[in-house]
């Protein structure tokens, strides 16, 4: 690890890059502004390692946000990549290989009998959202603060990720009429809920019951049902059985948006730990196995009104490609129950590990995780809400990052993103990255 973090090759690049891209970077979080430095550019990535254009080693705790639970490189990943790519990258004809993703799914998530692939997980959540308005014949989308469920139009109101590091509430370009089809609802607020939604909710002033507008309009109630774009926020007990029962009482479709979730902290995804069903279930980074696919998946009778079995149009010349599908294969075949109890033993070694660093040198924090994700909160309190997130120290934040990076550890360069441990991870390496932040915590102090 480098004992001082050398970045000439990368300024260079950034230098170059900012003349032909908007802000030098294809997506905004990479620019590294929240944390007070220029992006770093990357030249490999070799297990839980990243290499830099400037030889500088890290341990990379952002693994792609979230595709690479394998580590980088993997080589079972790797093969199968390579060898569909020899075979030929897209045909824009049917492969014997998407069916196969879409049984393995299945097999997976018993809320999923079919299966509809795209190349991101907003594509995913725009069909998400066109075949629940279509089976509800409703407008209304009701999400919630802090979720991000990539830029879809109508969902960028009060949006994690990209938008809640920059401190933008919402994007210019979206027509009023999709943000006004929008319902936003405070994260593991019952009482916020049921007024959304029509139900009785508690004056949290009076003590007297109110009854909301009315859910009869909403499509759909779309959630992460463990949100890791505000950092890791899980639900409190009870809240997701409560959004379950207020979908099903409005006439709503449920949709969990399991990009980040879904194949990563569970075999089955977030919905097999909390034994909530959703109708509709929008995927990701692991399907892909580090290439570019989402899907969403549901029962039949549901995505059987998608074309060309019905009349939703949705479409895209490169879903389903060969490449990501063989990867995504590939990276599912490895994840079996030792891989996941694995993976939750790395990342409660991590998790306890910062939590006694910080404690060590006086700094308040909360670690919140789960199998494969955390967050470091910069906090004397828990988290349960973006405001409790946008309430945390994010200088703080920045400044014990940049530290990090000094010391060889290549953390998510912002408070509101989830850190992604993986398979890769050693205990020594968790142990020098436990070793790394309390000497940045002491270094910041």
């Amino acid at each position: 690890m480098p004992a001082s973090l050398t970045d000439t090759r990368s300024a260079e690049l950034y230098r170059r890059a900012l003349e032909l891209l908007p802000g030098g970077v294809n997506s905004p979080v990479r620019a590294m502004r929240a944390i007070g430095r220029d992006p770093i550019f990357i030249e490999r990535g070799a297990g839980a390692e990243l290499y830099d254009v400037d030889g500088n080693r890290f341990i990379d705790y952002v693994c792609s946000w979230g595709p690479l639970i394998h580590g980088h490189a993997h080589p079972d990943v790797l093969e199968a990549t390579v060898a569909a790519a020899r075979r030929g990258s897209s045909f824009g004809a049917p492969t014997a290989a998407e069916a196969e993703l879409a049984a393995e799914v299945a097999r997976r998530m018993d809320s999923v009998e079919m299966l509809r692939m795209t190349c991101s997980g907003t594509e995913a959540t725009m069909t998400a959202l066109r075949l629940a308005r279509a089976v509800t014949g409703r407008e209304r989308i009701v999400k919630f603060a802090g979720a991000y469920h990539g830029h879809v139009d109508g969902l960028l109101a009060q949006a994690g990720s990209g938008l809640a590091t920059a401190g933008l509430p919402s994007s210019p370009g979206v027509p009023a009429s999709a943000a006004a089809a929008t319902t936003v609802v405070p994260w593991n607020d019952p009482d916020a809920l049921l007024a959304a939604t029509g139900g009785a909710a508690a004056n949290t002033r009076s003590g007297e019951h109110e009854t909301g507008a009315g859910g009869g309009d909403i499509a759909a109630i779309v959630l992460e049902p463990l949100p890791a774009n505000m950092g890791v926020v899980p639900a409190e007990n009870g809240f997701l059985e409560l959004v379950r029962e207020r979908a099903d009482a409005c006439g709503a479709l449920l949709v969990f948006d399991e990009v980040i979730t879904g194949f990563r902290v569970s075999r089955g995804g977030m919905q097999e730990l909390s034994g909530v069903v959703p109708d509709l279930t929008i995927m990701g980074k692991v399907i892909g196995g580090g290439l570019p696919a989402g899907a969403v998946g549901g029962r039949s009778e549901l995505m059987r009104m998608l074309a060309p079995a019905g009349e939703v149009y949705q479409a895209g010349t490169l879903s389903g490609n060969p490449l990501a599908v063989a990867a995504g294969l590939a990276s599912l075949a490895l994840l079996d129950d030792d891989a996941y109890a694995r993976l939750d033993q790395c990342t409660d070694r991590l998790a306890q590990g910062l939590r006694e660093a910080a404690a060590q040198m006086g700094r308040p924090i909360q670690v919140a995780s789960a199998p494969g994700l955390l967050t470091v909160f910069f906090s004397e309190s828990p988290v349960s809400d973006l405001a409790g997130a946008q309430a945390c120290d994010s200088q703080a934040y920045g400044a014990w990052c940049r530290s990090l990076l000094s010391r060889g550890v290549y953390a998510p360069p912002s408070q509101f993103e989830a850190w992604f441990p993986s398979l890769a991870h050693t205990p020594e390496q968790i142990d020098t990255t436990i070793a790394a932040a309390a000497s940045s915590f002491e270094e910041i102090a």
